[in-house]
């Protein structure tokens, strides 16, 4: 009889660390032939997942972050290079090795996979069967990993009365029936409302904290990466070409994709109809982050130096409980004071950069003031342009209200 546990058991004696590895990928290759063409998707990549985290993979379509998550259970088999998980090489793993490899890695899809001709119970049921487990536990287990996803009272529908974020609750259910350790979701809410996706993303953080699930997540959608995301991967090309804590890479982007990706999600345009229409002034694209992010910089600026800030863009996204966020201002003033304003606000946020009239309307390009950005500066101590934002999109700069 196979050993059983509840639901809300953690599935380990005892935790031995939240930054003990879980997962590592050591120089990972995977090349398919196609029409008689080698076709690299994944490309040499080295990559360490610590227990009890939940990990990202963030990457444009045909980024390889699929065929990657794939080598981790080895529904796809690497062509070089190593993956180990728990301590244990699995590259070379066959037959009942591997059976039993893959019953500790559940794995969720966004297309919910589910067998639509049989009820929720009996697709949690295959997995119990497939793993073992005494016919006799199989309604007790399944009653627990229902209740465990809200879904309770839903062991005799059919997949096709079921919405699309219940289809995937079942999903994760069958998922968890043999208490894995590791998690794979691949685009697990790609197909699913905001709404939707939002219940699915808390669900999996309860699971990560109570049953100390590590999960694996892989999307192309920064908001999932801000709402669950201990650490994460950017993908390129089938490389990673960024890594580190959530905060960090997406509030400090070093390579170009994804400063480019950061950029597109905070919006840094304005109606091209307004940007012609615009007083004479200097525009400004200013980038902050970090706990300093609240300060009044704008307003001390704009009374310090006496020169008029219009607040024409705003935007703050938060990484966890830290903001990151983006301000375009116009800037007009008399000269030395407008100078040194400019100065000034320079100096005191993370990324510099005077557009052009074109580019805040999405016409042109950005351009860096005398080639510098602070972007290399890394630092907390960036400052927000105005922490004062009015409720009603006006932000107060000069004494004046101005409308966003």
């Amino acid at each position: 009889m196979r050993k059983t546990r509840n639901a809300t058991d953690t599935g380990c004696d005892e935790r031995t660390g939240e930054d003990m590895n879980i997962i590592e990928l050591h120089d990972v290759e995977v090349h398919f032939h196609e029409h008689g063409a080698d076709v690299p998707a994944v490309r040499g990549v080295s990559l360490s997942i610590r227990q009890g985290e939940v990990f990202g993979i963030v990457g444009l379509s045909g980024a390889g972050k699929s065929t990657l998550v794939r080598t981790i259970n080895l529904l796809e088999r690497p062509t070089g290079g190593r993956v180990v998980v728990e301590g244990n090489d699995i590259t070379d793993a066959r037959g009942s090795r591997l059976r039993a490899i893959r019953q500790s890695i559940g794995m969720v899809f966004q297309g919910f996979n589910l067998v639509g001709n049989v009820t929720v119970g009996a697709n949690v049921r295959f997995a119990l069967r497939a793993g073992g487990w005494s016919r006799g536990d199989w309604d007790r287990r399944t009653l627990e990993l229902l209740r465990l996803v809200g879904l309770e009272g839903k062991a005799d529908s059919y997949p096709s009365a079921l919405s699309g974020g219940q289809q995937q609750r079942v999903a994760i259910a069958r998922a968890l029936a043999n208490n894995p350790r590791i998690l794979l979701c691949d685009e697990a809410t790609s197909a699913l409302d905001v709404e939707t996706t939002q219940g699915i993303l808390d669900l999996l953080k309860t699971i990560n904290r109570r049953l100390h699930v590590t999960i694996v997540f892989i999307t192309h959608q920064l908001d999932i990466a801000k709402r669950i995301f201990d650490r994460v991967a950017v993908m390129q090309d089938g490389r990673i070409i960024e890594h580190g804590s959530t905060f960090d890479v997406f509030g400090s982007p070093r390579h170009a994709t994804t400063r480019s990706l950061m950029s597109a999600y905070l919006g840094v345009s304005i109606p091209r109809e307004l940007s012609r229409s615009l007083p004479a002034g200097t525009l400004v694209r200013l980038k902050y982050r970090g706990d300093a992010a609240l300060e009044p910089l704008i307003t001390d600026v704009a009374r310090r130096f006496d020169v008029s800030i219009s607040v024409l863009h705003a935007n703050i996204e938060y990484f966890g409980p830290r903001p990151v966020g983006v301000l375009i201002v116009l800037v007009d003033g008399r000269e030395p004071n407008l100078g040194e304003a400019l100065d000034r606000l320079r100096s005191h946020v993370l990324d510099y950069r005077v557009l052009s009239r074109d580019a805040v309307s999405g016409g042109g390009d950005e351009r860096a003031q005398g080639g510098q950005t602070q972007n290399d500066r890394m630092s907390d101590g960036a400052v927000q342009a105005d922490g004062r934002v009015q409720t009603d999109g006006t932000v107060q700069t000069d004494g004046k209200e101005r409308g966003r």
